[in-house]
C-alpha cells in the first residue's frame, strides 16, 4: 500500500448485519456450491462437534514445526489447542450459527468460553500450552467475529487487549513473527495479524493508521524480485522461499489492508492460478495454503473464482473420510476445521471473508 492509505480503506464497514441462527439457502450460490458440497460441510461439522472437549476446546498437536513435519517436532504433544478451537469456532460461525443460537450455538458458546480463558490478564496475549503469535492472531479474529455479533462487554475487553498485544509486537520492519518479542517478521504470521486487525476494526476497535501502513510496506517488501508475482516468506533474506501458500498470504494480506486493486494483487492471483495444483493433499501446507487461496480467489470473483472453487471443492470431497472428517500432517481436528471453513467461504456469513 502507498503511504497515502486512509484508515477508511481498512474499515469497509464498522458493523455488519448479524447472521440469523441458521443458514438461509438463498445466500448460497447454487451454481458454485453444489448439494454435494453442502452435504460434505454438514458431515464435517457434525464430526467436529462430536470431538469438542468438555472445556470447549479441541485437541491437536501443540509444538514448534520442524522443517515440513509437525507431529515429529521436538516438544510437540497433543493438548487443548486454542488456535484449532478458534478455527473450529469460525467453521460453525461460517455455517450461519451464532453464540447460543442455531444448531451449533452451544458448541460456539463453549469454544468462546475456552478462548476467553486463554487470554492473559495483563498482556492480552491469547495462549495455552505454549502456543504463539500465530495462534494469538486467529484467536483474536474469532473474538472479533463474535463481538460483531454479540457486543458482549467481556468479549470486547479481551478483544481490545488482544489488539494491543498485536500492536505491541509489530517489529521495526512492519511485520510480525511467532514470538511476542518483535525481533524479525515473516509473511505467514503477518497476514494472520493483519486479518485480526481488520476484523477488529470492522467491529469498531481502534487500529492506528501507521500500524497498517507499516504492515503493508513489509508485505510489499516480500514480493519476489523474479517478476513472477509470487511472495517470499521474509523480506530481504538470503534463504527465503516462495510458495503457493505464501503467495496466497501476500494477496490476502493486501486485501485485508484495503489494497484490492494493487497491481501486485492481480499478479499474485495469476501466479496462484498457474500453481493451484502444486500442493499434495494431506501435506502440512495444503489446508493452510487453500485457507488463504480461497479468500484470494473469492475476492477476485468471476470465472477465476468459480474455476478455483470447483477445483478445490472436488478435491476436498474426494479426500473426505467416510465419517465426515479430513486428515493431514497436522491433525484431524485442524484439517476438518480448515476444510469446513474453506468450503463455506461462499456462504458469505463471516464478515472477514466478505467481499
Amino acid at each position: 500500500m502507498k503511504g497515502t492509505l486512509a484508515l477508511s480503506a481498512l474499515v469497509l464497514a464498522t458493523a455488519f448485519a448479524v447472521p440469523g441462527p441458521s443458514r438461509a439457502d438463498d445466500r448460497i450460490p447454487e451454481d458454485v456450491v453444489t448439494p454435494e458440497v453442502r452435504s460434505a460441510v454438514d458431515r464435517g461439522l457434525e464430526w467436529l462437534a462430536s470431538r469438542q472437549n468438555e472445556n470447549g476446546s479441541w485437541t491437536c498437536m501443540v509444538g514448534m514445526k520442524l522443517n515440513e513435519e509437525y507431529t515429529h517436532a521436538e516438544g510437540a504433544e497433543k493438548a487443548d489447542h486454542v488456535c484449532v478451537t478458534a478455527l473450529a469456532g469460525m467453521a460453525f460461525l461460517a455455517h450461519g450459527d451464532v453464540p447460543g443460537q442455531g444448531h451449533y450455538g452451544q458448541v460456539i458458546d463453549k469454544a468462546l468460553d475456552f478462548v476467553l480463558s486463554c487470554s492473559h490478564e495483563n498482556s492480552g496475549y491469547i495462549s495455552r500450552n505454549g502456543t504463539r503469535m500465530y495462534e494469538h492472531a486467529f484467536s483474536t479474529m474469532f473474538l472479533a467475529e463474535i463481538y460483531g455479533m454479540s457486543h458482549r462487554p467481556d468479549v470486547g475487553e479481551k478483544l481490545r487487549g488482544a489488539i494491543r498485544c498485536i500492536l505491541n509486537c509489530q517489529n521495526h520492519e512492519g511485520g510480525w513473527r511467532y514470538q511476542e518479542t518483535p525481533v524479525d517478521a515473516d509473511i505467514s504470521v503477518t497476514v494472520s495479524t493483519v486479518q485480526a486487525l481488520r476484523a477488529a476494526r470492522n467491529v469498531g476497535i481502534s487500529v492506528p493508521k501507521m500500524a497498517i501502513e507499516n504492515a503493508v510496506k513489509y508485505i510489499k517488501g516480500c514480493v519476489s524480485d523474479d517478476g513472477t508475482g509470487s511472495f517470499n516468506y521474509q523480506i530481504n533474506r538470503g534463504m527465503t522461499r516462495t510458495t503457493f501458500p505464501l503467495t496466497a498470504c501476500g494477496v490476502v494480506a493486501l486485501h485485508s489492508a484495503g489494497e484490492y486493486y494493487d497491481r501486485q494483487v492481480e499478479r499474485g492471483v495469476r501466479w496462484l492460478q498457474r500453481n493451484v495444483n502444486s500442493l499434495p493433499f494431506g501435506s502440512y501446507h495444503f489446508m493452510y495454503g487453500h485457507y488463504y487461496a480461497v479468500q484470494a480467489f473469492y475476492v477476485a470473483g468471476g470465472r477465476t473464482w468459480e474455476d478455483y472453487y470447483a477445483t478445490v471443492s472436488r478435491q476436498m470431497l474426494r479426500e473426505q473420510e467416510s465419517d465426515g472428517h479430513w486428515k493431514d500432517d497436522v491433525g484431524e481436528t485442524y484439517a476438518t476445521a480448515m476444510a469446513c471453513v474453506i468450503l463455506q467461504v461462499p456462504f458469505n456469513y463471516l464478515p472477514i471473508f466478505q467481499k
